[in-house]
């Protein structure tokens, strides 16, 4: 009896060892399942944070070329304006130059009639200041062509002056 109780001892162990086997080869099961998907959750981690680099880099990229738009607007209404000061100035110039013509023409008589000589014309003097289209300025925005007076350098101190005057202005009047 005492060898059969021993044997009933051994097999009631190797029961329970069974048991607790199964279990630990269910728990190893359970555990390996857990370890792949916590594999394949790191792997997805990673992946979503590399989007979402990739998509702060698109965002910077995106405030860049807002700011660029922002800068072309800016740069564009400073063209305008600068386009539409060298028009004011030009018709500034043109009515100062209108004004000064007939001005000097009649100078110009009076001093032939007490037989003096012409004054200089506006080209022969220190600058030039005639309104030939010396400079042509193009709008690329507005497709207009303006003309700006372009200062050119004064003659040399030994250059001689023209007897009859400039004919530069006659030759812009007469086309």
């Amino acid at each position: 009896m005492a060898d059969e109780q021993e044997i009933m001892c051994k097999l009631e162990s190797i029961k329970e060892i069974r048991n607790k086997t199964l279990q630990m080869e269910k728990i190893k099961t359970r555990l390996k399942a857990e370890f792949e998907a916590l594999e394949s959750e790191e792997r997805h981690l990673k992946e979503y944070k590399q989007e979402m680099d990739l998509l702060l880099q698109k965002m910077a990229h995106v405030e860049e070329l807002r700011l660029i738009h922002a800068d072309i607007n800016v740069m564009e209404n400073t063209i305008k304006q600068s386009e539409n000061d060298l028009n004011k100035l030009l018709e500034s110039t043109r009515r100062l130059h209108d004004e000064y013509k007939p001005l000097k023409e009649h100078v110009d008589a009076l001093r032939m009639t007490l037989g003096l000589q012409r004054l200089p014309d506006l080209c022969e003097e220190e600058e030039k200041l005639s309104l030939e289209p010396a400079c042509h300025v193009t709008n690329k925005f507005t497709g207009m062509h303006l003309y700006a007076l372009c200062a050119k350098p004064r003659v040399g101190p030994g250059t001689p002056k023209s007897q009859n005057g400039s004919r530069m202005n006659e030759k812009r009047e007469n086309t």
